[in-house]
């Protein structure tokens, strides 16, 4: 029996192998609705929601959700849920530091990780990993009509790599 929510497994997958922001929010949302909207479950979150406002270019979006992520998760231990959470938070802070900046356009983006620190946690994830199939990250950009597909259909057929 597992200790950790299905859903927070595929969280974490979507997050550190898929970088697919969007779909972290998707299956967060509802283990966070399911207990009972959980701060610690909201905050998560909200990182990938940030994440996601970042990389398509509404930094605001993303200063306010990372921000708030940052005071929803600032009074958890630093190892919690089986991850270094302390460390997620001090590097989402950081990027809050880097997006208030006067010159906060010029900032690049970058995702993050969550570090699995729980060895149960970290075989669950690789197990439930080869079920989950890989996305490509949702971005707003004209060049995922064709190449999206004819990349996912090559997926599909396993001659590419994620």
């Amino acid at each position: 029996m597992s200790n950790y929510e299905p859903l927070y497994i595929d969280y974490l997958i979507y997050f550190n192998r898929d970088q697919d922001y969007f779909e972290c929010h998707e299956v967060l949302e509802e283990l966070w609705l399911e207990r009972d909207r959980d701060s610690l479950y909201k905050g998560l979150l909200q990182i990938a929601v940030g994440l996601y406002h970042f990389r398509n270019g509404n930094l605001r979006g993303g200063i306010m959700m990372l921000q708030s992520s940052v005071d929803l998760l600032e009074p958890y231990p630093d190892t919690t849920l089986g991850i270094e959470l302390g460390i997620l938070v001090q590097e989402v802070k950081e990027v809050v530091k880097q997006l208030s900046e006067p010159d906060a356009h010029s900032v690049t983006y970058r995702d993050l990780s969550i570090r699995i620190v729980d060895q149960a946690l970290e075989q669950e994830i690789l197990k439930r990993s080869l079920e989950l199939k890989p996305n490509i990250p949702q971005r707003r950009s004209p060049t995922r009509g064709r190449i999206y597909e004819e990349k996912m259909k090559a997926m599909d057929q396993g001659k590419v790599e994620p």
